[in-house]
């Protein structure tokens, strides 16, 4: 038992430190900074930040949209990976409905506001083909398709990484004790997945509420807090100390939701093996499912079409004739090669140190008894409440003069952190299901905690694994919005050369290169896929 509270504590003090230099620290500089008035400390800064109506108005839209937008995803995510887990749909059809539904996350959120503007716009392909626009793409409507495209592929993926852990023969049961359908469901599948849908609901509504790259496309007049923060930073007259404290007040919702994930960890349930027992066919419920994911699956791929035919037309909207023009211009430059592989090497990184970190923090967490492990469920709240830009600045004020500023480190380290959550609520949510006592049994058949976690912890949560890397590597890929303070010449990303053309229109360009890192993704993503697939059909043959 000591030896296992030693290891413990020795696995814990890298993590911690971690994220003490690369999350605390710089954050605390940011909330220096926001207190400076001149030369002076005052609070000066947030009473007039409290007292202008346009940042509260700004902070009213974003929760209204952010909401709504949860709704419907949480909604949406919910019925997809029931359809996925708890249906006979035919597997050819669950397969495109798990590619489908991620898709957007292989293209940086730049894109979406983009894609729905050629898509919905007054010169859309959809308007083009309706004769007229269907719904006003800028302001409220279109923030709220863009963060349901932007959240859904992240709550699905947890959703449905959490219902393969439910033990389906449950099922069987209740349906041999005559229970009704609605009870059925209730206690089966909707009562075991309470923590889940709670914890996507946060997740989601948080990663709406802090995005900047669909309002800055789309927005219009509906003013959104991440607009008035860039505003604030970047905009004409820079208002540094503004932008400082309108970063720490968008540290609210990470309150509210830690404390919700609090209330829901209750809801939490572990099975001592998830059964993977036939399904009872119901060919009206399997069919009205099959549909529904069909629709949506249809919904994503027409609104992202657009992408791959503006770039091979030589004059969008006018001129429609078959072209290669514009990917040769993107390939002759002379850069791409060496930015190309630039990614590759931060993504690829970036997965490897993000998986072990995310793993052993759920690890720690989840299945030992180390005193503090709720601090890690905190780091991930504001990882993932922080705004990838705030994040950004404050590394760059925070490192600026050291020998990490613009190296392929700084950058790694960023996105680790940035992208901290989602993989980490996957592994715990993973680990928070399985069999309890498996340490237990270790203990007693003389095998160290280690022992236990690489014999049977880590081949049970394998699957796990493969979709926490290819998380952080597709997000690694696209994230634009906190990397462009930290890159240099010779650092220099795909996703923020897309940054750069978006200040000269060059939107055809734009699409060839999230073409680009589209194929890139979807290679590493059905690659990760394909190894999940083959280890579980090793596992059932076994």
């Amino acid at each position: 038992m000591l030896k296992t509270k030693k290891m413990v504590k020795i696995l814990f003090m890298p993590i911690a430190l971690f994220f003490l230099f690369f999350l605390i620290v710089p954050l605390l500089y940011m909330f220096w900074q926001s207190l400076k008035k001149g030369n002076s400390i005052t609070l000066q800064n947030y009473v007039e930040a409290l007292q202008s109506v346009e940042i509260r108005e700004a902070f009213l839209n974003s929760f209204q949209v952010s909401i709504v937008a949860a709704i419907i995803t949480t909604c949406l995510a919910f019925v997809l990976a029931y359809a996925l887990h708890f249906t006979t749909m035919n597997r050819s059809v669950k397969k495109l409905v798990h590619v489908g539904i991620t898709l957007p996350m292989l293209l940086p959120t730049i894109t979406y506001g983009f894609v729905l503007i050629y898509t919905f716009g007054n010169q859309g392909i959809i308007t083009k083909l309706v004769g007229q626009p269907i719904v006003s793409i800028y302001g409220f409507n279109g923030l709220l398709i863009g963060y349901v495209l932007y959240t859904l592929p992240v709550a699905f993926i947890l959703m449905q990484n959490s219902m393969q852990y439910i033990d389906k023969r449950f099922l069987l049961v209740s349906m041999l004790m005559h229970d009704k359908p609605s009870r059925r469901f209730y206690h089966t599948v909707l009562r075991p997945m309470i923590g889940t849908i709670g914890g996507a609901f946060i997740l989601t509504f948080i990663l709406s509420f802090t995005d900047f790259g669909i309002p800055a496309s789309v927005g219009g007049s509906y003013k959104v807090i991440a607009t008035e923060l860039y505003q604030a930073m970047l905009g004409s007259i820079v208002r540094f100390e503004q932008g400082a404290v309108i970063s720490v007040l968008m540290l609210v919702p990470a309150v509210l939701g830690i404390v919700m994930l609090s209330l829901l960890d209750r809801f939490n349930f572990q099975y001592k093996h998830a059964s993977q027992s036939e399904l009872v066919v119901h060919r009206l419920r399997d069919r009205v499912l099959t549909v529904f994911s069909l629709a949506c699956v249809s919904s994503i791929l027409i609104i992202f079409s657009t992408m791959f035919i503006v770039p091979f037309t030589k004059g969008y909207p006018y001129d429609f004739s078959f072209t290669l023009e514009h990917i040769q211009n993107v390939l002759a430059e002379k850069n791409l090669t060496r930015v190309y592989f630039n990614s590759l090497i931060v993504a690829f990184f970036t997965a490897v140190l993000g998986v072990c970190i995310a793993f052993v923090s759920a690890l720690l967490n989840v299945r030992t008894p180390l005193k503090g492990r709720k601090t890690i469920d905190i780091m991930s709240m504001v990882t993932n409440t922080v705004p990838g830009m705030v994040l950004g600045l404050s590394y760059l004020f925070f490192f600026n003069g050291s020998t990490l500023k613009g190296t392929f480190f700084i950058i790694v380290a960023y996105t680790v952190v940035h992208f901290f959550t989602t993989p980490y609520l996957m592994a715990k949510n993973s680990l928070q299901k399985m069999d309890p006592t498996w340490e237990v049994t270790g203990e007693l058949l003389k095998d160290s905690w280690i022992q236990t976690v690489v014999r049977v912890i880590l081949p049970n949560i394998r699957p796990t694994i493969f979709q926490m890397f290819s998380y952080y590597f597709l997000n690694a890929m696209v994230t634009v919005s906190g990397v462009i303070f930290l890159v240099s010449t010779k650092t220099m990303l795909v996703s923020t050369r897309i940054k750069e053309l978006q200040h000269f229109a060059k939107y055809t360009d734009i699409f060839v290169l999230s073409i680009f890192i589209l194929c890139t993704n979807l290679i590493v993503k059905l690659g990760c896929d394909y190894i999940t697939t083959t280890k579980e059909k090793g596992k059932e043959m076994e």
